[in-house]
């Protein structure tokens, strides 16, 4: 059964009681192997292409033409050799080589009577499925046929939709197809992150148990709720994750980092601070010392956009500093940690000082970015 074991209290941005999970965590990190230092970007352009950034200079220094369309996510395998892209134009699967950036497998799902729509999803171990969530549309003679959402397994070497099955009505919550998706190192279990973390037979797409966090065992708190990983945490044995969480009394929110065990189904929550109204990133630096995030209060003419620079030792907040708020925009870090960056739904990127949190500069990519997300490759 997973267990949420809160490690402190909620009434401020400092917890020192969890000073010891929050070493732990990053020392387990730091015991990893260090990668090379990145320097080069990637990431989706409009229409259809893909882009790689000096990070030195922001020069762009590849334009990737991608035959299937516009891109919409990326992921990267678990040992970091392929990168695995979807997008929406064809519902196209697109597969790179992650060091000399050349397709090595590109294809359309769509015919001239059948289309789908996906985003993301993760493959398998052996690089040849991709395990999706899925909606069909099939044109008929006077109609088009809308399927209920599916999960899916595509076959990369047959590049077509081989395998699928029926979301169930309990989990058909939030329109099919744009959960978080995570896998076993074994390939047996596929895991959907969302509300609730639902645990799938990978080899049947039958789920065999929903492992309901928002009505944890353990006292002290009232419902958790999921967000994007922490890139600089992430192995093949976790899923890292900021969390949302409630007290059952007060209902009083806070945010911090969870840890998710994908072989053994276990979750830890350690706290961070009081949940402000939009929260983007948890951006570790490769010695694991600082955390940096993006926070947005209120909403249209009362928004303010900050960036918040954290000790992850000490889980304390260090420093903030507005930047100018876009309508939508991602932020990410540099592979030395040194810069931090703003971009999305644009035709730059904005580069501030991790130290100072100052805008140092801005690169102009000449193409309107996509939300695909961006991948710092060695």
């Amino acid at each position: 059964m997973t267990k949420l074991r809160p490690s402190g209290g909620s009434g401020g941005l400092k917890f020192p009681v969890v000073k010891t999970l929050v070493s732990t965590l990053i020392g387990a990190t730091l015991g990893l192997a260090a990668p090379a230092r990145a320097d080069t970007l990637l990431l989706g352009t409009y229409p259809d292409k893909m882009f790689t950034v000096d990070e030195a200079s922001g020069a762009i220094k590849e334009r990737i033409q991608l035959a299937a369309g516009l891109p919409t996510s990326m992921r990267l395998s678990n040992d970091g050799k392929r990168i695995y892209v979807t997008t929406i134009t064809t519902s196209g699967m697109v597969v790179l080589d992650s060091a000399t950036r050349k397709i090595l497998n590109q294809f359309s799902l769509n015919t001239p009577t059948t289309r789908y729509r996906f985003n993301g999803g993760v493959p398998d171990p052996t690089g040849r499925y991709f395990y999706t969530q899925l909606i069909r549309f099939d044109k008929e003679a006077d109609r088009y046929k809308v399927s209920k959402p599916m999960y899916a397994v595509i076959d990369l070497q047959l590049k077509k939709v081989t395998r699928t099955a029926e979301v169930d009505a309990e989990d058909d919550t939030l329109g099919g197809y744009r959960s978080t998706f995570m896998m076993s190192p074994d390939g047996k279990t596929l895991y959907l992150f969302r509300d609730k973390v639902l645990v799938l037979d990978a080899a049947t797409l039958k789920v065999v148990e929903r492992l309901d966090l928002a009505k944890p065992e353990t006292t002290g708190m009232e419902n958790v709720s999921f967000a994007g990983g922490v890139e600089g945490l992430q192995n093949p044995n976790e899923y890292v994750s900021l969390f949302n969480a409630a007290d059952p009394y007060i209902h009083n929110k806070i945010f911090g980092l969870g840890r998710f065990d994908l072989t053994h189904r276990k979750f830890d929550f350690t706290p961070i601070g009081p949940v402000p109204t939009a929260m983007s990133g948890l951006e570790i630096t490769p010695d694991g010392k600082n955390g940096y995030a993006v926070v947005t209060n209120g909403t249209l003419g009362n928004k303010r956009c900050e960036i918040w620079h954290f000790e992850m030792a000490s889980t304390k907040l260090l420093d903030k500093a507005e930047f100018h708020c876009r309508s939508r925009f991602t932020f990410g870090m540099s592979g030395n940690g040194e810069k931090l960056y703003i971009y999305g739904a644009s035709y730059d990127i904005e580069v501030y000082d991790a130290k100072t949190l100052k805008l140092d500069r801005t690169w102009d990519l000449g193409a309107d970015a996509t939300m695909a997300g961006m991948l710092i490759l060695k």
